[in-house]
């Protein structure tokens, strides 16, 4: 017998076992039996895994109980066991979305949530009493990312060109630029010491919420070229909780005075012991630096000190003086007004806001007149002595160090954004005016 004829007979048989199969089968199916033993299946109830969620926008001039009544809920009574600081029905802004939550075998929402801010939502629980506010936190994730490019004319204007809004959103990036201002404030005068081909290394902390938001968190560390000098500083937080921004060699960025006590855009006079004034139209000593900014700009103490000052005076307009240790005083004028609570013999910490930008006195526009004195002399405060700072704790060291090793691998190695929207690590210059 051939090997086809023998496949071809094996093929046959098969079928005819399978019909055999099947044909009994179908006889125990129409006598509703079967010739197996079959395990009874629990029905699942499943009602419970579908949730119908509807949102809801409180308009302006609404209340929460008129926002309710509209979902088909009578009213919003807060229950007395949820605290106002968490949840105040009474100081609710408009355009805050609300989302209602129901299982689809319900008609009543079971759950009401909304997002209080960026790290908190609120949910509203059916209570006895009322509606139970229950804080849920909202979750974030950390990664860093490097951003670097090259200065033209201005660090804020090389981020705010840059093409990064999947990394960091871009009003983030501004927020990036007066973060680094901020930390090397001592050392670095954003608004003289630029020049073209200035460049910049930052990695910075992104995150991103579980519902897919992105935020910059912190500046972790940074290498800055400046006017030809190299500018290094890491993020640290040691032992006993306190945070701040250290040299490669461990010593803090802080100073004792601020370089500059005011974001401006321009310096637009210094020192000058024959200046032309431009109100009064004579020639006469100019001692201080003006830095012109936006009305309203919050003016900083350049060190602590005590306010011996804080009145209106000549052509100065608003004025507060400062007294330092060593004999010196600062001294900040044309102020639109005073910050809250700022008094004659009050002491202030660096960085405190004591007063405002404006143009009062003898101005022909908004701008602080900011002098640094000396034993009575006024100084150019790039030139001053602005202190040392303060080396990590010996306790602290070797935490520092490999925090420092940390952050330094990450900096090389991170992924990047390019200034100018560029992907090509070839860095590019940005454009715009000063800082």
């Amino acid at each position: 017998m051939s090997e086809d004829r023998t496949a071809g007979l094996k093929t046959i048989g098969a079928f005819i076992v399978a019909s055999g199969i099947l044909a009994g089968a179908g006889v125990f199916a129409l006598q509703g039996r079967w010739p197996w033993r079959s395990t009874p299946v629990t029905p699942a109830t499943v009602a419970d895994l579908f949730t119908i969620r509807i949102t809801d926008t409180l308009h302006r001039g609404e209340t929460l109980s008129e926002l309710f009544a509209r979902r088909g809920l009578s009213g919003f009574v807060l229950s007395p066991g949820s605290t106002l600081r968490l949840f105040d029905p009474t100081r609710l802004r408009a355009g805050l979305v609300f989302t209602f939550e129901r299982q689809r075998n319900q008609d009543i929402p079971t759950r009401v949530v909304v997002r209080t801010s960026l790290d908190q939502r609120v949910a509203l629980i059916p209570a006895a009493d009322g509606w139970e506010a229950v804080a849920e936190p909202v979750q974030w994730t950390s990664s860093p990312v490097t951003v670097q490019g090259r200065i033209n004319t201005s660090l804020w204007e090389a981020l705010d060109t840059m093409d990064g809004d999947s990394l960091l959103p871009a009003e983030d990036r501004i927020r990036l630029a007066w973060d680094l201002a901020d930390i090397f404030a001592w050392q670095v005068d954003f608004g003289r010491d630029i020049r073209p081909g200035d460049s910049f290394r930052v990695l910075a902390e992104r995150l991103t919420s579980e519902e897919g938001e992105v935020r910059y968190g912190h500046v972790l560390a940074g290498d800055l070229v400046i006017g030809g000098n190299s500018y290094t500083g890491f993020r640290f937080t040691g032992a006993d909780g306190a945070t701040g921004y250290y040299d490669a060699e461990g010593r803090s960025l802080r100073r004792a005075f601020l370089l500059a006590p005011v974001a401006f855009r321009r310096i637009s006079s210094r020192i000058n012991r024959a200046r032309l004034h431009p109100v009064l139209g004579f020639v006469r000593r100019h001692e201080g630096i003006d830095f012109a900014a936006n009305p309203g700009t919050p003016v900083m103490a350049a060190g602590d000190g005590v306010v011996i000052r804080r009145d209106w005076i000549g052509g100065f307009g608003n004025l507060v003086e400062l007294r330092h240790a060593n004999g010196i005083l600062t001294r900040y004028g044309h102020l639109q007004g005073f910050a809250k609570g700022i008094s004659t013999g009050d002491r202030v910490r660096q960085g405190e806001v004591i007063g405002y930008v404006g143009s009062t006195g003898l101005a022909t526009g908004p701008h602080l007149h900011y002098e640094f004195r000396v034993n009575g002399v006024s100084r150019d405060p790039r030139n001053a002595d602005l202190g040392t700072g303060d080396p990590i704790p010996l306790a602290m060291a070797t935490d520092f160090a490999a925090e420092r090793s940390r952050l330094s691998a990450l900096l090389s190695i991170g992924g990047s954004v390019f200034a100018e929207g560029s992907s090509d690590p070839t860095l590019r210059p940005g454009r715009g005016a000063s800082f």
